[in-house]
């Protein structure tokens, strides 16, 4: 499919959904390496075929998102709040800089004010009716209208807020009710499983899919793992706000950490092993959306011994 990228993915997408409407099995195919693509070269021609033979091999990603229910209503309002508290930044940081080249009475009087501060007292400002004035008149102006669209800005962040609480709370108590798990991480988490989490062939698939993994990085008579670099950034971040969270507030983790911390293990070792134990809570949560009580770290040591070197 030639055009432009977003064009392709549209095209793409509405062919998915046609095959599937029409009964048709659909599998995700990941896009080829570079290292590939310099060999073989790349044309629809080529494509296609590699595409086939990664399927019939059985090294295709697996069933795509279907992305029509409760998880694809949150990818949109998270996406339109990424968007929005983006924006948001820029007007404070733009407000920031007026104080800095504002004139000298109006950068006295600003002066030392936090972001909250400052844009509640920039949109009091009161310029008069030509702010082609002078620079002062001008600057007053433009203060007011970047702290008025911050005040929008923020009522949006906080009516799409009230939204995205809703849809988890109805589409996955279990998962917000687990310890350091918000609003935000849980919505992350629910996006990336998709409206059908059950292609998700079992949780060391969804740990892989997070970046949460344990790879080999033995060497000699040094026998360690690390944790795997891909992954979905958004979610691998999710993981490792949670295991900082619970790392400081929740209880069991803290003595999991104080008996690996004895055992010699460093703190990257340990904080490792709690973001595929995590994973491993999340995955279950996500199959049964249900309010769960995760089992206490302590007694599945020896079953995440197995699984998480």
């Amino acid at each position: 499919m030639r055009g432009h990228r977003g064009d392709r993915q549209l095209r793409g997408l509405k062919l998915a959904r046609h095959l599937k409407d029409a009964g048709i099995a659909v599998v995700e195919v990941e896009r080829p390496k570079r290292r590939h693509l310099r060999r073989r070269g790349k044309s629809d021609p080529i494509d296609a075929e590699a595409a086939a033979r990664t399927v019939l091999a059985g090294q295709a990603a697996g069933e795509p998102k279907s992305g029509d229910g409760r998880a694809e209503m949150i990818r949109t309002l998270r996406s339109a709040r990424q968007s929005a508290v983006k924006a948001r930044s820029q007007a404070a940081n733009q407000l920031q800089s007026f104080t800095v080249t504002a004139p000298e009475e109006l950068r006295h009087r600003l002066r030392g004010l936090s972001t909250k501060e400052l844009v509640a007292a920039a949109a009091r400002f009161r310029p008069g009716n030509d702010p082609e004035e002078d620079v002062e008149a001008a600057t007053r102006f433009a203060m007011r209208s970047v702290a008025r669209r911050h005040r929008a800005l923020s009522e949006e962040i906080a009516e799409l807020d009230a939204h995205l609480h809703r849809l988890v709370a109805e589409g996955a108590p279990g998962l917000i009710s687990l310890p350091a798990i918000g609003t935000h991480h849980a919505a992350t988490l629910l996006v990336l499983a998709g409206d059908n989490p059950e292609r998700l062939r079992s949780e060391a698939s969804f740990a892989s899919l997070c970046g949460v993994s344990p790879v080999e990085a033995s060497s000699g008579k040094v026998v360690r793992h690390r944790l795997n670099r891909g992954g979905n950034r958004d979610a691998n971040r999710a993981l490792h706000m949670i295991c900082v969270v619970r790392m400081g507030s929740d209880e069991r983790t803290r003595r999991y950490v104080a008996r690996r911390t004895a055992e010699g293990k460093s703190k990257w070792e340990i904080m490792r092993c709690l973001k595929r134990y995590i994973a491993r809570e999340v995955y279950r949560v996500l199959l049964s959306p249900a309010v769960a009580e995760p089992p206490p770290i302590g007694i599945t040591e020896p079953v995440l011994g197995a699984d998480i070197p």
